[in-house]
Protein backbone atom coordinates (compact mmCIF):
# COMPACT_ATOMS: atom_id res chain seq x y z
CA UNK A 1 0.00 0.00 0.00
CA UNK A 2 1.48 3.21 -0.90
CA UNK A 3 0.57 6.65 0.75
CA UNK A 4 0.45 10.13 -0.62
CA UNK A 5 2.08 12.25 1.08
CA UNK A 6 2.47 16.27 1.33
CA UNK A 7 4.86 19.07 1.87
CA UNK A 8 5.09 20.98 4.89
CA UNK A 9 3.70 24.08 3.22
CA UNK A 10 0.76 22.29 1.49
CA UNK A 11 -0.17 20.86 5.18
CA UNK A 12 0.10 24.21 6.90
CA UNK A 13 -2.25 25.39 4.11
CA UNK A 14 -4.85 22.74 4.25
CA UNK A 15 -4.29 23.20 8.59
CA UNK A 16 -4.50 26.68 8.67
CA UNK A 17 -7.64 27.15 6.45
CA UNK A 18 -9.24 24.05 8.56
CA UNK A 19 -8.78 25.67 12.14
CA UNK A 20 -9.92 29.29 10.40
CA UNK A 21 -13.18 27.73 9.33
CA UNK A 22 -14.23 26.44 13.01
CA UNK A 23 -12.70 29.17 14.80
CA UNK A 24 -15.36 31.45 13.13
CA UNK A 25 -18.18 32.13 14.67
CA UNK A 26 -17.07 32.35 18.49
CA UNK A 27 -15.41 28.80 17.62
CA UNK A 28 -18.75 27.06 16.74
CA UNK A 29 -16.75 24.75 14.63
CA UNK A 30 -14.10 23.95 17.61
CA UNK A 31 -17.37 23.26 19.96
CA UNK A 32 -19.40 21.53 17.77
CA UNK A 33 -16.48 18.71 17.18
CA UNK A 34 -16.03 18.64 21.05
CA UNK A 35 -19.04 17.80 21.63
CA UNK A 36 -19.58 15.19 19.19
CA UNK A 37 -16.90 13.70 21.31
CA UNK A 38 -18.60 13.42 25.07
CA UNK A 39 -20.11 10.13 24.58
CA UNK A 40 -17.09 8.52 23.15
CA UNK A 41 -16.28 5.31 25.29
CA UNK A 42 -18.68 5.74 28.24
CA UNK A 43 -20.01 2.78 27.85
CA UNK A 44 -16.76 0.67 28.42
CA UNK A 45 -16.47 -1.62 31.11
CA UNK A 46 -14.55 -0.67 33.95
CA UNK A 47 -14.86 -3.86 36.34
CA UNK A 48 -11.29 -4.30 37.67
CA UNK A 49 -10.83 -0.69 38.48
CA UNK A 50 -14.51 -1.28 40.54
CA UNK A 51 -12.97 -3.75 43.31
CA UNK A 52 -13.11 -3.08 46.39
CA UNK A 53 -9.11 -3.63 46.98
CA UNK A 54 -8.26 -1.10 43.76
CA UNK A 55 -10.37 1.34 44.89
CA UNK A 56 -7.77 3.01 46.91
CA UNK A 57 -5.45 3.13 44.03
CA UNK A 58 -7.53 5.43 41.94
CA UNK A 59 -6.52 8.88 42.83
CA UNK A 60 -9.44 10.44 41.77
CA UNK A 61 -12.97 7.63 41.98
CA UNK A 62 -14.43 9.03 38.90
CA UNK A 63 -11.13 8.61 36.57
CA UNK A 64 -10.63 4.69 36.13
CA UNK A 65 -9.25 2.84 32.75
CA UNK A 66 -10.91 0.54 30.85
CA UNK A 67 -10.74 -3.00 30.99
CA UNK A 68 -9.98 -4.05 27.76
CA UNK A 69 -6.66 -2.09 27.43
CA UNK A 70 -5.82 -1.59 31.05
CA UNK A 71 -2.31 -2.39 32.07
CA UNK A 72 -1.67 -5.69 33.92
CA UNK A 73 1.28 -5.83 35.98
CA UNK A 74 2.48 -9.66 37.09
CA UNK A 75 0.78 -10.83 39.84
CA UNK A 76 2.32 -11.08 43.18
CA UNK A 77 2.53 -13.74 45.89
CA UNK A 78 -0.31 -14.92 43.82
CA UNK A 79 -2.36 -12.48 46.09
CA UNK A 80 -5.65 -11.30 43.93
CA UNK A 81 -5.79 -7.65 42.88
CA UNK A 82 -1.91 -7.07 42.66
CA UNK A 83 -1.84 -7.25 38.86
CA UNK A 84 -4.22 -3.71 38.91
CA UNK A 85 -2.37 0.07 38.58
CA UNK A 86 -4.63 2.56 36.97
CA UNK A 87 -3.02 3.24 33.78
CA UNK A 88 -4.22 2.51 30.26
CA UNK A 89 -2.00 1.84 26.79
CA UNK A 90 -2.88 4.59 23.96
CA UNK A 91 -2.50 4.40 20.89
CA UNK A 92 0.08 6.67 19.36
CA UNK A 93 0.52 5.70 15.37
CA UNK A 94 2.15 2.35 15.52
CA UNK A 95 0.33 0.46 17.69
CA UNK A 96 -2.75 0.28 20.42
CA UNK A 97 -0.07 0.62 22.80
CA UNK A 98 2.62 3.28 21.98
CA UNK A 99 1.97 4.74 24.69
CA UNK A 100 0.86 4.67 28.40
CA UNK A 101 -1.01 7.16 30.03
CA UNK A 102 -1.64 6.35 33.91
CA UNK A 103 -2.21 8.69 37.23
CA UNK A 104 -0.05 10.55 38.76
CA UNK A 105 1.88 7.80 41.54
CA UNK A 106 0.19 7.81 45.01
CA UNK A 107 1.93 6.86 48.29
CA UNK A 108 0.27 3.19 48.12
CA UNK A 109 1.06 2.91 43.97
CA UNK A 110 4.31 4.44 43.92
CA UNK A 111 5.62 0.97 43.95
CA UNK A 112 3.46 -0.32 41.46
CA UNK A 113 4.08 2.25 39.58
CA UNK A 114 7.96 1.70 39.02
CA UNK A 115 7.29 -1.93 38.49
CA UNK A 116 4.89 -1.17 35.63
CA UNK A 117 7.52 1.25 34.21
CA UNK A 118 10.30 -1.97 34.55
CA UNK A 119 7.87 -4.97 33.44
CA UNK A 120 6.32 -2.72 30.39
CA UNK A 121 10.58 -2.00 29.35
CA UNK A 122 9.47 1.73 29.92
CA UNK A 123 12.51 4.10 28.81
CA UNK A 124 10.89 7.40 28.64
CA UNK A 125 8.59 8.89 30.98
CA UNK A 126 6.55 12.32 30.64
CA UNK A 127 5.32 13.99 33.85
CA UNK A 128 2.86 17.44 32.43
CA UNK A 129 1.69 18.12 35.93
CA UNK A 130 3.46 19.71 39.28
CA UNK A 131 3.35 17.69 42.52
CA UNK A 132 1.15 20.13 44.13
CA UNK A 133 -1.27 23.33 43.74
CA UNK A 134 -1.58 24.97 46.64
CA UNK A 135 -2.08 23.08 49.35
CA UNK A 136 -3.50 20.55 46.64
CA UNK A 137 -1.19 17.42 46.34
CA UNK A 138 -1.42 16.27 42.49
CA UNK A 139 1.27 13.94 42.48
CA UNK A 140 3.35 12.50 45.09
CA UNK A 141 6.81 12.43 44.91
CA UNK A 142 7.79 9.02 43.30
CA UNK A 143 12.10 10.05 42.27
CA UNK A 144 14.63 11.74 44.04
CA UNK A 145 14.65 15.37 42.57
CA UNK A 146 18.21 15.62 43.41
CA UNK A 147 21.32 12.87 42.76
CA UNK A 148 20.29 10.09 44.88
CA UNK A 149 18.66 6.60 45.67
CA UNK A 150 15.26 5.60 47.13
CA UNK A 151 13.69 2.55 47.00
CA UNK A 152 10.29 1.10 46.07
CA UNK A 153 9.19 -2.42 46.46
CA UNK A 154 11.80 -3.99 44.61
CA UNK A 155 13.36 -1.68 42.81
CA UNK A 156 15.84 0.96 43.00
CA UNK A 157 15.79 4.32 41.50
CA UNK A 158 18.23 6.53 41.39
CA UNK A 159 18.46 10.04 39.82
CA UNK A 160 21.77 10.82 38.15
CA UNK A 161 21.76 14.22 36.59
CA UNK A 162 19.35 16.37 35.93
CA UNK A 163 19.11 19.48 33.69
CA UNK A 164 17.10 22.24 34.73
CA UNK A 165 15.04 25.36 32.44
CA UNK A 166 12.43 27.81 33.61
CA UNK A 167 9.17 25.78 32.26
CA UNK A 168 10.78 21.51 32.09
CA UNK A 169 13.71 19.43 33.72
CA UNK A 170 15.19 16.45 32.25
CA UNK A 171 16.93 14.21 34.01
CA UNK A 172 17.95 10.47 33.61
CA UNK A 173 17.50 7.94 36.24
CA UNK A 174 19.17 4.34 36.85
CA UNK A 175 16.48 1.61 37.52
CA UNK A 176 17.91 -1.68 39.30
CA UNK A 177 15.54 -4.44 40.58
CA UNK A 178 16.45 -5.71 43.93
CA UNK A 179 18.35 -9.62 42.79
CA UNK A 180 18.87 -8.46 39.71
CA UNK A 181 22.19 -7.45 37.83
CA UNK A 182 21.34 -5.45 35.22
CA UNK A 183 20.30 -1.92 35.23
CA UNK A 184 18.13 0.43 33.27
CA UNK A 185 18.56 3.93 32.30
CA UNK A 186 15.06 6.11 32.13
CA UNK A 187 14.51 9.68 30.89
CA UNK A 188 12.39 11.32 33.00
CA UNK A 189 10.71 14.72 31.23
CA UNK A 190 9.04 17.29 34.22
CA UNK A 191 6.73 19.86 32.64
CA UNK A 192 5.90 21.66 36.01
CA UNK A 193 4.34 24.55 34.52
CA UNK A 194 1.06 23.40 33.18
CA UNK A 195 -1.43 23.96 35.39
CA UNK A 196 -4.73 21.15 36.27
CA UNK A 197 -7.49 21.09 34.27
CA UNK A 198 -5.63 24.15 32.12
CA UNK A 199 -3.11 24.96 29.19
CA UNK A 200 0.44 26.29 29.62
CA UNK A 201 0.81 29.80 28.81
CA UNK A 202 4.00 29.78 26.66
CA UNK A 203 2.98 27.49 23.35
CA UNK A 204 6.92 28.25 22.55
CA UNK A 205 7.89 26.48 25.64
CA UNK A 206 5.79 23.12 25.17
CA UNK A 207 6.56 22.92 21.18
CA UNK A 208 9.91 22.79 22.25
CA UNK A 209 9.65 20.37 25.05
CA UNK A 210 7.24 18.08 22.96
CA UNK A 211 9.87 18.43 20.04
CA UNK A 212 12.50 17.01 22.07
CA UNK A 213 10.05 14.28 23.30
CA UNK A 214 9.84 12.84 19.78
CA UNK A 215 13.14 13.33 18.61
CA UNK A 216 14.23 10.94 21.27
CA UNK A 217 11.37 8.31 20.48
CA UNK A 218 13.07 8.31 17.51
CA UNK A 219 16.18 7.87 18.04
CA UNK A 220 15.94 5.44 20.95
CA UNK A 221 14.61 1.57 19.90
CA UNK A 222 11.02 0.68 20.48
CA UNK A 223 11.70 -1.48 23.45
CA UNK A 224 8.22 -0.49 25.41
CA UNK A 225 5.70 2.54 25.83
CA UNK A 226 6.75 5.53 26.55
CA UNK A 227 4.64 6.51 30.16
CA UNK A 228 2.73 10.02 30.02
CA UNK A 229 1.12 11.25 33.23
CA UNK A 230 0.02 14.41 35.00
CA UNK A 231 -2.27 14.32 37.84
CA UNK A 232 -5.72 11.92 36.67
CA UNK A 233 -3.76 11.25 33.05
CA UNK A 234 -6.34 12.09 31.28
CA UNK A 235 -6.49 16.33 30.58
CA UNK A 236 -3.09 17.03 30.56
CA UNK A 237 -1.91 13.85 29.37
CA UNK A 238 -4.09 12.78 26.14
CA UNK A 239 -3.67 16.61 25.26
CA UNK A 240 0.30 16.07 25.23
CA UNK A 241 -0.48 12.78 23.37
CA UNK A 242 -2.82 14.15 20.47
CA UNK A 243 0.04 17.16 19.96
CA UNK A 244 2.81 14.63 19.85
CA UNK A 245 0.77 12.04 17.64
CA UNK A 246 -0.15 14.69 15.49
CA UNK A 247 3.52 16.15 14.93
CA UNK A 248 4.32 12.63 14.26
CA UNK A 249 2.41 12.59 11.13
CA UNK A 250 3.14 16.20 9.97
CA UNK A 251 6.78 14.56 9.67
CA UNK A 252 6.04 11.93 7.79
CA UNK A 253 3.94 14.31 5.07
CA UNK A 254 0.48 13.12 6.83
CA UNK A 255 -2.41 15.78 7.47
CA UNK A 256 -3.62 15.85 10.99
CA UNK A 257 -6.98 15.22 12.28
CA UNK A 258 -7.08 15.75 15.63
CA UNK A 259 -10.73 15.02 16.56
CA UNK A 260 -10.27 11.60 15.17
CA UNK A 261 -7.18 11.00 17.19
CA UNK A 262 -8.82 12.36 20.24
CA UNK A 263 -11.62 9.62 19.37
CA UNK A 264 -9.60 6.89 18.95
CA UNK A 265 -7.81 8.05 22.28
CA UNK A 266 -10.99 7.95 24.22
CA UNK A 267 -11.82 4.53 23.19
CA UNK A 268 -8.68 3.65 25.32
CA UNK A 269 -8.69 5.86 28.52
CA UNK A 270 -11.77 8.18 29.23
CA UNK A 271 -11.86 12.21 29.23
CA UNK A 272 -8.60 12.36 26.87
CA UNK A 273 -8.49 16.02 26.06
CA UNK A 274 -10.37 16.70 28.89
CA UNK A 275 -12.19 20.01 28.30
CA UNK A 276 -12.43 22.56 24.92
CA UNK A 277 -9.49 24.65 26.18
CA UNK A 278 -7.17 21.92 25.91
CA UNK A 279 -9.08 20.66 22.34
CA UNK A 280 -8.16 24.27 21.00
CA UNK A 281 -5.38 24.10 22.70
CA UNK A 282 -3.88 21.41 20.15
CA UNK A 283 -4.59 22.94 17.34
CA UNK A 284 -2.96 26.24 18.28
CA UNK A 285 0.34 24.61 19.64
CA UNK A 286 0.48 22.59 15.82
CA UNK A 287 -0.42 25.50 14.06
CA UNK A 288 2.79 27.17 15.53
CA UNK A 289 5.17 24.64 15.67
CA UNK A 290 4.27 23.43 11.69
CA UNK A 291 5.25 27.23 11.38
CA UNK A 292 8.49 27.47 13.13
CA UNK A 293 7.31 28.73 16.28
CA UNK A 294 10.19 28.14 18.28
CA UNK A 295 11.06 31.54 20.15
CA UNK A 296 9.81 32.19 23.40
CA UNK A 297 6.58 34.88 23.32
CA UNK A 298 6.42 34.31 19.43
CA UNK A 299 2.81 34.94 18.27
CA UNK A 300 -0.04 33.06 17.32
CA UNK A 301 -0.77 32.58 13.40
CA UNK A 302 -2.57 35.73 12.18
CA UNK A 303 -6.30 35.83 11.86
CA UNK A 304 -7.33 32.41 14.02
CA UNK A 305 -8.30 33.28 17.82
CA UNK A 306 -8.51 30.42 19.65
CA UNK A 307 -9.84 31.28 22.94
CA UNK A 308 -12.44 29.64 24.44
CA UNK A 309 -14.70 30.96 26.10
CA UNK A 310 -15.01 31.24 29.93
CA UNK A 311 -17.24 28.85 32.06
CA UNK A 312 -16.06 25.74 29.62
CA UNK A 313 -13.39 24.48 31.59
CA UNK A 314 -13.46 21.19 33.71
CA UNK A 315 -14.65 21.19 37.13
CA UNK A 316 -15.18 19.14 40.24
CA UNK A 317 -18.66 19.42 39.68
CA UNK A 318 -18.62 18.63 35.98
CA UNK A 319 -16.41 15.22 37.01
CA UNK A 320 -19.15 14.72 39.78
CA UNK A 321 -21.65 14.38 36.99
CA UNK A 322 -19.70 12.76 34.44
CA UNK A 323 -19.54 9.82 37.20
CA UNK A 324 -23.30 9.67 37.93
CA UNK A 325 -23.51 9.41 34.05
CA UNK A 326 -20.79 6.79 33.27
CA UNK A 327 -22.42 4.44 36.91
CA UNK A 328 -25.77 4.77 34.88
CA UNK A 329 -24.91 3.83 31.31
CA UNK A 330 -21.58 1.88 32.21
CA UNK A 331 -22.79 -1.95 31.18
CA UNK A 332 -21.27 -6.06 32.03
CA UNK A 333 -19.76 -6.38 28.51
CA UNK A 334 -16.04 -7.00 28.19
CA UNK A 335 -13.85 -6.65 25.38
CA UNK A 336 -11.04 -9.21 25.92
CA UNK A 337 -8.56 -6.99 23.04
CA UNK A 338 -5.23 -8.32 22.76
CA UNK A 339 -2.71 -6.17 24.36
CA UNK A 340 0.04 -6.82 21.28
CA UNK A 341 3.78 -6.31 21.37
CA UNK A 342 5.18 -2.79 20.26
CA UNK A 343 5.21 -1.93 16.55
CA UNK A 344 7.17 0.85 14.75
CA UNK A 345 5.47 3.62 13.75
CA UNK A 346 3.40 2.97 10.52
CA UNK A 347 1.64 5.98 9.01
CA UNK A 348 -0.61 4.41 6.62
CA UNK A 349 -1.67 2.35 9.33
CA UNK A 350 -2.86 5.39 11.52
CA UNK A 351 -4.26 7.14 8.47
CA UNK A 352 -6.75 4.14 7.74
CA UNK A 353 -8.47 4.81 11.31
CA UNK A 354 -8.26 8.66 10.32
CA UNK A 355 -9.04 8.61 6.40
CA UNK A 356 -12.79 9.95 6.17
CA UNK A 357 -11.69 13.07 8.13
CA UNK A 358 -8.49 13.55 6.55
CA UNK A 359 -10.04 13.40 3.46
CA UNK A 360 -12.49 15.73 4.22
CA UNK A 361 -9.54 18.27 4.86
CA UNK A 362 -7.92 18.05 1.75
CA UNK A 363 -9.92 16.27 -1.01
CA UNK A 364 -6.73 15.55 -3.32
CA UNK A 365 -5.22 13.35 -0.06
CA UNK A 366 -5.86 9.74 -0.41
CA UNK A 367 -4.62 6.58 -0.64
CA UNK A 368 -3.09 5.01 -3.76
CA UNK A 369 -3.27 0.61 -3.82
Amino acid sequence: MRLQTFSRAQIVQAFTSHCKARAANDNRGFKQEFEELTDVGKDLPTKAAEVEANREKNRYPYILPYDHCRVRLSVQNSAPHTDYINASFVPGGGSERDFICTQGPLPNTTADFWRMVWEQNVRIIVMVTALRHKDIVLCDKYWPLEPGTVHHGLIQVTTVTCKQGPDYSVTSINLRQRHCPTDRTVTHYYYHTWPDRGVPRNISSLCVFTEQVRRHLEAIPRLGPAVVHCSAGVGRSGTFVTFLWLMQLCVRGIHPDIRAAVEDLRLHRMWMVQNLEQYIFVHQCLLHWLSGGTAAGSPPIQGISLKPQEGLHSSSSRGERTDRRHRRHRHSHSSDRAQTGMQMFHPAKLLRRLLPSSSALNPGSHILN
